[in-house]
């Protein structure tokens, strides 16, 4: 197969990554490697994946250096980057994403290797990942512009603004690994904390790319990379207690493991983005065409590997027959394809995946469902053809569990209240999407739903973007918000200098201000 693949996307020899950041200097390693395995292609018709490259298995004693890095780099907030000027830091940040874009090729061919993500997708996730760089600048900008007010209340003088928390284990997730990511670490950052960031899983070879960038353009022990096992190295750093904001996309076992380790947990501050199941309701007055089209997408695009995609589906019984025909035909159209074909079905990046979506499957039709579409369920090596399941009950794992996959649970209902019944005692709340066209029924049931999610898509599927919009979720779906607005104020907290109104105070201000002898009491601001 491999005379088939592009030239300009074929990785035509092992990439042994062997280097690390920590306290601003890229490191050699000389230990044990990991293996990172694509499951693209293999080598011949036994193999079920391919060896692409490696990268460091580091250990402990390394997670504590970059530890140590971060944490004297922040020093109390006394360090040279909580203390730098805000123009400072956005000059570090804007030089960042300069050197970043020089390496964009090499991530997207990266991308499709290493998790299966399609061309279109993988360039869309780097450029993406930019503009989301280019916009927290400008909304940083328009936060300190902002705090460069005085207020007086009461007698009391005061300049607010928003300072960082201190220092941030950063642990982003394999299905977006570049922009998820970056979601959580360039907002951490750029307010002013340390970071120590491990790759996840898979998606780590991406990242080498980018170590150069992250050394020339912040001072040391900013941001340090480390490479290896989250269980030797995020359970050592979780358990000296100096980390102060915990940030993580991922399962909220993972998350729950690791505040427990911490020994103050009430000094830990939480960023999480974690499960969903977000469902669509499907009114008897959708319009059908338009709603297969939302689901194909919202279903199946990146197989279904998303935290929004949509996980269960809610049809009303006087359409169900329609809507499944149309859609499992549709369905049954599509074609599973390498990244480079821009295909929607791509084969899955884990390589137990396969198996555990079939197990889904068969545990779903012994307890009733039945495969609606012809293909639904079929293997070939890591592809997994996507099944759509109906009826499908509460006895069923794919009911309760989040599937993260290509496999499509279809309940139908003639009351309302069942759909909104199971977001309620669901353990998620993340997003839904509706669909219908009658104002008086939509009205009541949006009026529901804004108080069990987070985001309510009318007549679309649920999505991420845009940026500037809020993503989070209630309950077990997500702690705090991140968009570029909100990620800027999760990342950091309210602090202020407060003088009583009087002519010495007014003095003393008034010649700080002159003498630019504080970052924090100012009255300028970056253009």
């Amino acid at each position: 197969m491999n005379n088939l693949i592009p030239d300009n996307y074929n990785i035509k020899t092992p990439i042994n990554h062997d280097t690390f950041l920590i306290n601003g200097k890229i490191g050699y390693w000389k230990g044990e490697s990991t293996n990172v395995i694509s499951t693209l292609l293999s080598k011949n018709e036994n193999d079920d994946h391919l060896i692409i490259g490696t990268t460091p298995k580091m250990d402990e004693k390394h997670a504590l250096e970059a530890l140590e890095a971060a944490h004297n780099a922040f020093s109390n907030g006394t360090g040279t980057w909580p203390t730098m000027k805000v123009y400072e830091r956005i000059n570090c940040m804007e030089n960042f994403v300069n050197k970043m874009i020089l390496k964009r090729d090499e991530v997207v061919k990266l991308l499709m290797w290493e998790i299966g993500k399609n061309l279109k997708d993988s360039e869309k996730e780097f450029d993406r990942t930019v503009d989301y760089i280019r916009d927290t600048i400008d909304e940083y900008k328009k936060i300190d512009r902002k705090g460069a007010d005085f207020q007086n209340n009461g007698g009391v003088r005061a300049i607010i603004r928003r300072g960082p928390l201190g220092v941030v284990l950063c642990l982003g997730p394999y299905n977006y690994p570049l922009n998820e990511t970056f979601a959580l670490l360039i907002p951490a950052i750029i307010m002013g904390n340390t970071a120590i960031f491990k790759p996840a899983k898979h998606g780590v070879l991406l990242i080498a790319p980018l170590l150069e960038a992250f050394e020339k353009s912040f001072p040391p022990g900013v941001v340090n990379i480390v490479f290896g096992r989250g269980r030797e190295i995020a359970t050592p750093i979780m358990k000296t207690g100096k980390i102060n904001v915990l940030a993580l996309i991922g399962h909220s076992s993972s998350a729950i493991s690791l505040q427990d380790l911490h020994p103050q947990k009430n000094r830990l501050r939480l960023v999480l983005g974690l499960e969903a199941k977000n469902p669509a309701i499907i009114l008897k007055d959708a319009d059908i065409d338009l709603t297969v089209n939302e689901c194909i997408s919202g279903t199946l695009s990146y197989n279904g590997q998303r935290c929004t995609a949509l996980k269960i589906l809610y049809v009303h019984e006087d359409i169900k027959d329609e809507f499944l025909n149309k859609f499992s035909k549709k369905v049954d159209e599509l074609e599973l394809g390498l990244p480079w074909e821009n295909t929607l079905l791509t084969p899955l990046p884990e390589p137990a995946k396969p198996k555990y979506i079939s197990g889904l499957i068969n545990d779903a039709t012994k307890l009733g469902a039945k495969i609606v579409n012809k293909r639904g369920g079929q293997k070939q090596k890591n592809y997994v053809f996507p099944a759509i399941l109906y009826p499908v009950n509460d006895k069923m794992k794919v009911y309760q569990e989040e599937q993260f996959g290509p496999v499509i649970p279809v309940i139908s209902f003639n009351d309302i209240t069942k759909p909104i019944e199971f977001m309620a005692a669901s353990n998620y709340g993340q997003q839904v999407s509706i669909f219908g066209k009658d104002v008086n029924k939509l009205g009541p049931i949006i009026d529901s739903l804004v108080n069990l999610v987070c985001r309510v898509n009318l007549n679309s599927s649920c999505q991420r973007g845009p940026d500037i919009y809020p993503f989070t979720g209630r309950k077990d779906s997500a702690v705090s918000t991140l968009s570029v607005h909100d990620a800027l104020r999760s990342f950091s907290i309210r602090t202020f200098v407060a003088s009583k109104d009087n002519d010495l105070n007014k003095g003393i201000l008034r010649e700080m201000i002159d003498s630019k002898k504080s970052s924090f009491v100012r009255t300028d601001y970056y253009l």
